[in-house]
């Protein structure tokens, strides 16, 4: 498979067929939940749209990574979370529902303020001349992959509910599957490469991977949210959705070293998450064993 055709048609293709699945495990009721449940909500969505930008930012700068690599390491602190958060958050017995809910609604928010995020660090990082995201359409692009199948995919729960529930587990295992192939080729096509840039953007994916879970948590703490909903805080904090980042560097900014700290961050990522489910399951039954 040539090069354009896997950033320009599978790439693409692929994470609206993941998103799709997500659309699958969503309801209305999911997104009615921050005026349901708007303290959590708003910490969460504060934690992953306004600190997790930051810290990749002030990380960056601290590692004194610059250019392309630093480019990348901003895009996949823009991204909302997806369904691998999801995942996390119900193997760790986090609040599942609030997970969703965040997912869903970062998911919308970010269609506007990833271009925002990441122009500015192109131009920041001295990247402006080479590349660009045109705002209005990425907005379009981002929205044709990520909201308009999960919009179809929460049509198809609504109307063929039955269907829907019998359809989320192989379209978790397919999903999984092209996850893992879009990540391989990513490295792949770097490879020469690889091990250079994994000691330039691995210290610092891994810092902004486990600062941003603990940052989290300790914000849904100091706002005496159930243990519950402080592990889906720290999850949606610290998961992001790497097949789109790796699409906005591959195919929105053709820029194939700008998916390597995204890549590595997602490689990493998957380390953390075995931490955070036992430390999340002994954490909830501890909770449950004081409530009783």
């Amino acid at each position: 498979m040539e090069e354009s055709v896997l950033t320009s048609v599978f790439l693409p293709l692929a994470l609206a067929f993941i998103m799709l699945g997500m659309g699958l495990t969503l309801k209305v009721d999911d997104f009615r939940r921050i005026l349901t449940a708007p303290k959590s909500v708003l910490a969460g969505l504060f934690a992953q749209l306004i600190l997790l930008p930051i810290v990749g930012f002030l990380l960056v700068i601290a590692f004194g990574l610059t250019g392309a690599l630093a480019v990348g390491v901003m895009i996949i602190a823009a991204c909302p979370g997806g369904p691998t958060s999801n995942l996390v958050s119900h193997l760790a017995r986090a609040d599942l529902a609030l997970s969703i809910s965040l997912t869903a609604i970062s998911s919308i928010v970010t269609i506007i303020s990833i271009p925002l995020i990441v122009n500015y660090s192109i131009w920041y990082f001295g990247e402006e001349g080479s590349v660009s995201l045109p705002v209005l359409q990425t907005i379009i692009q981002i929205m044709g992959v990520t909201l308009i199948p999960v919009a179809i995919g929460m049509f198809i729960r609504n109307r063929r509910e039955e269907l829907s529930r019998k359809s989320e587990r192989p379209f978790k295992i397919a999903s999984a599957v092209f996850f893992v192939l879009i990540l391989l080729a990513a490295i792949l096509k770097e490879r020469e490469n690889l091990i250079e840039f994994l000691i330039l953007t691995g210290p610092v994916t891994l810092l902004l991977n486990v600062s941003t879970m603990a940052i989290g948590y300790a914000l849904a703490r100091w706002l005496m949210l159930p243990v519950r909903q402080r592990l889906s805080i720290s999850i949606e904090s610290g998961i992001q959705n790497g097949t789109l980042g790796i699409m906005i560097a591959a195919t929105l900014l053709q820029n194939s070293v700008m998916t390597i700290p995204v890549a590595i961050y997602s490689l990493l990522m998957f380390i953390t998450v075995i931490a955070v489910i036992t430390i999340g399951n002994k954490v909830v039954t501890s909770d449950m064993i004081e409530e009783s």
